[in-house]
């Protein structure tokens, strides 16, 4: 009998300790010691200041098809992010762990279509809204509900511009008077720059003042990707994903938020070049110091304002997307192919 209560004991037990593995499944710790799944290089000795060689790296969500547009949410401590071929927004936070937070995210029709449907970009506006790239509906959107209680329904902020739909807005970022920035590259549209959809005949790079007045800023750079301000918002920095010509661009801004000046920053080809994963300039944050973390060739590349690659958060086997600040850009979010990353950077 004794032994028989021994064998209950410890099926029991067996029992709760792979109950407890399989509900922390999206949150397993992973260090840049003992991972390969990413680890830091410093390349200059003012990297130093921005991250650390042992920076703490952890994957807190996983399982997803194309992970995209991250953005913190501080009153909220959460996080938001786009699985983009899914058309769903899922959102983290350290109490629960990963969760669904919106479906439909991008495309909200009834016919079925090709391309990219989901949400991609996602920022805040100045009072807490949040504004999505939705790549199917082919518009900057805003989630009419409240962040508590999400529901699928939107308010287009811009659809077209001179009439004519947009390609398929992929990100977005915001000044403090309101102004939204956002690029338009042909990635949503299932057949590119073929595309029989396809109403604009160039990829912009797009503002829209505080009045909702839309207007064109660039219409020069192939596949625009991501984008930025600066932390004085003097400066607009924009990413081409062109699979043979990938750039970074800063261009200088006037006091009404219009294009003064610009210029190339940084050539990502050379990067690619000698990368073992091979992909142009994408999604990326500014840091406090200036300094922009871009999603690119192997992993964040980690850039100074004066365009010099001063570090790498070198991710392995897969393509990095695009990352998140928290609110004292301590931590760092990643987002990258179908896991989401969260850095300790010191």
């Amino acid at each position: 009998m004794k032994n028989i209560k021994r064998l209950l004991c410890l099926y029991f037990a067996i029992i709760i300790i792979l109950s407890c593995n399989n509900n922390n499944s999206t949150a397993t710790a992973v260090t840049t010691k003992d991972s390969a799944v990413a680890t830091i290089e410093i390349y200059d000795s003012s990297a130093k200041d921005v991250i650390s060689k042992d920076a703490t790296i952890q994957i807190i969500g996983t399982g997803f098809k194309w992970v995209e547009g991250p953005v913190w949410v501080p009153d909220k401590q959460m996080l938001l992010f786009s699985d983009v071929p899914n058309n769903k927004i899922y959102k983290w936070t350290q109490a629960d762990s990963t969760q669904l937070f919106l479906s439909p995210s991008g495309y909200t029709g009834t016919q079925p279509r090709e391309g990219e449907v989901g949400s991609n970009g996602l920022t805040l506006d100045n009072k807490g809204r949040l504004l999505i790239c939705q790549d199917g509906n082919r518009q900057i959107g805003r989630l009419n509900s409240s962040l508590d209680s999400p529901k699928a329904s939107y308010t287009a902020i811009t659809s077209n511009y001179n009439s004519k739909k947009y390609n398929s807005p992929n990100d977005i970022t915001i000044s403090h008077d309101g102004t939204i920035y956002f690029t338009d590259p042909i990635y949503g549209l299932a057949k590119g720059a073929d595309d029989p959809l396809r109403e604009l005949k160039f990829e912009g790079v797009f503002k829209v003042d505080s009045s909702g007045k839309t207007s064109l800023l660039i219409d020069s750079i192939s596949r625009p990707n991501g984008i930025a301000l600066s932390n004085d918002e003097k400066i607009l920095y924009v990413a081409s994903s062109d699979d043979v010509h990938s750039k970074w661009y800063a261009y200088r801004l006037n006091n009404k938020g219009n294009i003064k000046s610009g210029s190339v920053l940084l050539d990502a080809t050379e990067l690619k070049a000698r990368a073992t994963v091979k992909q142009g300039a994408d999604g990326f944050k500014i840091d406090k110091y200036g300094n922009i973390f871009s999603a690119g060739p192997d992993g964040i590349n980690i850039i100074s304002p004066q365009g010099k690659l001063i570090g790498l958060i070198r991710v392995y086997n897969r393509r990095a997307s695009n990352c998140a600040f928290n609110e004292t850009k301590d931590v760092l979010y990643v987002t990258a192919t179908d896991v989401v990353l969260k850095i300790v950077l010191h």
